[in-house]
């Protein structure tokens, strides 16, 4: 959604690196380049004037002209900026003292409400709560078909009295403010926690839309009220949102579509002229295509800094924790990883989303939008096939893939041989290197790497300290007291006779049944 944001603000700091001092002209020609991206980004011009005043304001004052850094002093002061027009905190639902909890949504049609109702009951849901849904939209065809299957696939129930219209030229029956009502009233009586009531919208905003939502909103009088706003349609997003705000009064603003390539123009402009905070997003089709919007974070994204918090929470929601401590003692006790280790690690990471969203949230991973862009998400089921076509045993001892086995590999995986080649190739250099890191050896090219396995390394071998007297009589002394204590050391101390003592007990070693009598006395 932000790509072009984001590399037009990179390429703006990019110029600051590695200036002692920064002059009011270095300060104008960034301000300049950050107004002409926001504008590019469909951003609205009132937002942009303030936000660029402010970032102007703060880069010219002590702050940035006292700093050891002041290009990235800059970059600061920006994100800060960018935190506060984005809505400055987190902002989540303000449950009811006494559920249930009403959540009314409004929005345009074609917005994606009746999949959002879906997917935001599946969070609540995750996040202990009972749900149910209920259906206003009777004027939008097979509107109410579409949340009873959403309503099925996030395991909620529906409340859906009339089945609505199934085109638009049936005549709508029932009343969405009386099945509003009723829905509200099912829920409290079944003691369902929370209630969202999903209303019909319109191509456009008119009166009686308004009158309608307004009319639903006073008979149920919900304790939020969410704005669902596409965030793919710029300029106009600023225009819809005041008008929605005047007409329903909402408390939140949810953006659909936040996965599109649209500027984005709406995240960054809705929450600054309404003043209401942007609580969630949507970014994808699917029912966990969902997040909580975190200003902080998002802005993080925005100048390409990465959202490790984001990674870590969707970590934590997906990854098995007891696959985690397997391979975390396979790692300690210095265990080969194994291909059959990798396939379940593949598995583990497809559970947390696409692989070019997490490789976008890791700060620091030098790679590129372009290379990101052309990263191929089916290259990861290639390489999963190659070893899906592999046996248990060619699995957890690469080495016996001979030229046949590759062939049969290479058939069964729909690949090339030299496909199967490269993918064994790299995973051995990746074998090596977590064997390396297990030894204390750290990461290759780290720094400190290898000191862990040099200090095992240059302890190795090292027996007692002989100690040298200067004196020959000693000396002399000395060696025949050792040569005295060899000879007298029984032979076959190991195992055979005369090696154990006379109170030895071999159970308290836990052999085998039979095994003491290898230990004669």
């Amino acid at each position: 959604m932000f790509n072009s944001l984001s590399d037009r603000l990179t390429a703006t700091f990019k110029n600051l690196r590695g200036k002692g001092k920064l002059t009011e002209a270095d300060i104008d020609g960034t301000v300049r380049e950050i107004r002409r991206a926001l504008l590019d980004a469909d951003v609205a011009v009132p937002v942009v004037r303030a936000f660029v005043a402010q970032i102007k304001e703060r880069a010219l004052g002590a702050e940035v002209s006292e700093a050891l850094n002041p290009g990235q002093q800059v970059v600061k002061i920006v994100n800060e900026e960018l935190v506060g027009i984005l809505g400055g905190e987190t902002r989540r639902i303000n449950l009811a003292k006494n559920p249930p909890t009403v959540i009314m949504l409004a929005g345009l049609q074609g917005a994606g409400k009746t999949t959002l109702a879906g997917k935001l009951a599946k969070h609540l849901k995750t996040e202990g709560h009972t749900p149910m849904l209920v259906a206003c939209d009777l004027q939008r065809p097979n509107a109410v078909k579409q949340l009873q299957i959403n309503g099925e696939r996030a395991g909620v129930p529906v409340y859906a009295p009339h089945p609505g219209v199934s085109s638009e030229f049936d005549t709508p029956t029932g009343d969405p403010v009386t099945v509003a009502r009723d829905g509200v009233a099912e829920a409290k009586a079944k003691l369902h926690d929370v209630v969202i009531v999903d209303t019909a919208g319109r191509l456009g905003v008119d009166t009686e839309m308004m009158e309608q939502a307004a009319n639903i909103r006073a008979a149920i009088n919900p304790d939020e009220v969410l704005f669902v706003i596409d965030a793919m349609i710029g300029q106009d997003a600023v225009n819809t949102a005041q008008a929605f705000h005047e007409g329903v009064d909402f408390t939140g603003v949810v953006l659909s579509k936040l996965d599109g390539d649209a500027r984005g123009g709406a995240a960054l402009s809705v929450a600054s002229v309404t003043g209401k905070p942007v609580m969630f997003a949507s970014t994808g089709e699917n029912l966990d295509d969902f997040e909580i919007f975190h200003p902080d974070r998002m802005a993080s994204r925005i100048l390409e800094m990465g959202d490790i918090m984001t990674l870590i929470e969707q970590a934590e929601k997906n990854w098995d924790k007891g696959e985690a401590e397997r391979m975390a003692k396979k790692f300690a006790d210095q265990e080969d990883f194994t291909l059959e280790d990798f396939l379940a690690q593949m598995a583990q990471i497809k559970k947390m989303g696409s692989m070019k969203k997490l490789l976008g949230m890791m700060p620091g991973t030098q790679i590129s939008r372009q290379q990101l862009e052309q990263f191929d998400e089916r290259q990861i089921d290639r390489v999963e096939a190659i070893v899906r076509s592999m046996t248990p045993h060619e699995r957890n001892a690469p080495k016996i893939i001979n030229g046949s086995r590759r062939a049969r590999i290479a058939k069964g995986s729909g690949v090339s041989v030299s496909e199967v080649n490269q993918m064994l190739e790299r995973f051995t250099e990746a074998q090596k290197m977590m064997k390396k890191m297990a030894a204390g050896g750290g990461m290759p090219g780290m720094p400190g790497a290898g000191r862990g396995a040099a200090r095992k390394a240059k302890g190795k071998g090292k027996g007692k300290k002989q100690v040298k007297y200067g004196n020959p009589a000693k000396a002399a002394q000395a060696e025949l007291e050792a040569k005295n204590k060899k000879a007298a050391a029984p032979a076959g101390a190991a195992f055979g006779k005369g090696g154990v003592p006379e109170d030895f007990d071999p159970s308290s070693l836990n052999l085998p049944a039979g095994f003491e009598k290898y230990l004669g006395k």
